[in-house]
């Protein structure tokens, strides 16, 4: 008895050494050696870091359809493998599933964030290809490359490929607000701002409750030093989009202290980092008088320690970002 006791105290002890050396050659890149080790070790059913190195090991090697059942999604490394595994075998959706969940179990972890990125980055290329091959005379074909030609700051391009599509489909919602951001992100003299109104102006006959397009018109109308043909767009895109923090902000400038505070007060509840809203509403009750709040938002700016950048080009950042669905 002594002597079976003696033999399986050995036997452990070498499968322990085994699992370490294997784990050790896992961490240095040397699989097939890992790969080995960790098989002797998992001889053991009780082992389970045996079990996960040498499922991560047979991932690593590319033995992905092995490898999986034994990857727990809990596990960061075994998640991190998993997402790959399933990718790499072309099941975009588990892919996808378990990055999510160790999105929220690591939500701030950098490899998760990359490989997240990654894998979205070429399921858009992948979908990208088969529109271009599949539907090459789609106006979607256009409305995607002048995407990537403002994403490039080849804005002139952008605009033509956007008239393109909207020839293509003149219906098409959405154009004609994105040839006009073009048209701002390429210029802001007075002729391209009349000719980027006029975009804002026939998108909203073919989407009368589009907020965005109602405030780009009263930014423009503000710049060219029509305060009151400003305000009513600006009333506007609130009324369709009460969380529209940049249109809230705009009106309030708008308006007399009494009636710009509580607009301001929402917005920076909305956006709590806002430096805008903060500075407007530090405005709004100084001309109200009550220097005490305005005093707490001054506090408040000094915290966020933003650098100062001038209104419109702040207007010229927001331009593609439209406000949340209400």
């Amino acid at each position: 008895m002594r002597a079976i006791s003696c033999f399986l105290a050995a036997s452990l002890l070498w499968a322990a050494s085994a699992r370490e050396e294997g784990i050790a050659a896992f961490e240095a890149g040397r699989y097939s050696v890992a790969l080995a080790k960790l098989k002797e070790a998992a001889k053991d059913s009780h082992d389970a870091r045996a079990h996960l190195f040498l499922a991560l090991t047979q991932a690593a090697m590319g033995d992905c359809r092995t490898a999986l059942p034994n990857l727990p999604a809990t596990d960061r490394l075994a998640g991190l493998a998993a997402a790959k595994c399933y990718a790499a075998i072309g099941d975009e959706g588990k892919a996808f599933t378990t990055l999510e969940e160790l999105r929220k179990r690591f939500p701030n972890d950098a490899d998760v964030l990359y490989l997240r990125a990654r894998l979205h980055m070429k399921a858009f290329n992948d979908a990208t290809l088969a529109m271009f091959q599949g539907a090459p005379a789609s106006y979607r074909v256009h409305e995607l490359s002048a995407e990537v030609l403002e994403v490039q700051n080849r804005y002139s391009e952008a605009a033509a490929e956007y008239r393109k599509a909207i020839e293509l489909n003149p219906a098409a919602p959405d154009l004609h607000y994105r040839l006009g951001r073009a048209i701002l992100l390429e210029s802001h003299n007075p002729e391209a701002l009349e000719r980027a109104a006029a975009e804002f102006r026939a998108e909203l006959k073919l989407s009368p409750e589009d907020a965005a397009c109602e405030f780009q018109l009263g930014q423009i109308a503000q710049v060219a030093g029509k305060q009151a043909e400003a305000k009513p767009h600006f009333e506007r895109a609130v009324a369709l989009s009460p969380g529209f923090v940049q249109a809230l902000i705009a009106l309030a400038k708008l308006e007399p202290a009494e009636k710009a505070i509580p607009l301001l007060k929402k917005a920076v509840e909305l956006q709590p980092a806002n430096e805008g809203a903060h500075y407007a509403l530090l405005t709004a009750y100084r001309n109200a008088g009550d220097m005490q709040k305005a005093a707490a938002e001054k506090a408040i700016l000094d915290k966020l320690q933003k650098p100062a950048g001038s209104e419109f080009s702040e207007f010229l950042k927001k331009l593609g970002e439209k406000p949340a669905k209400q």
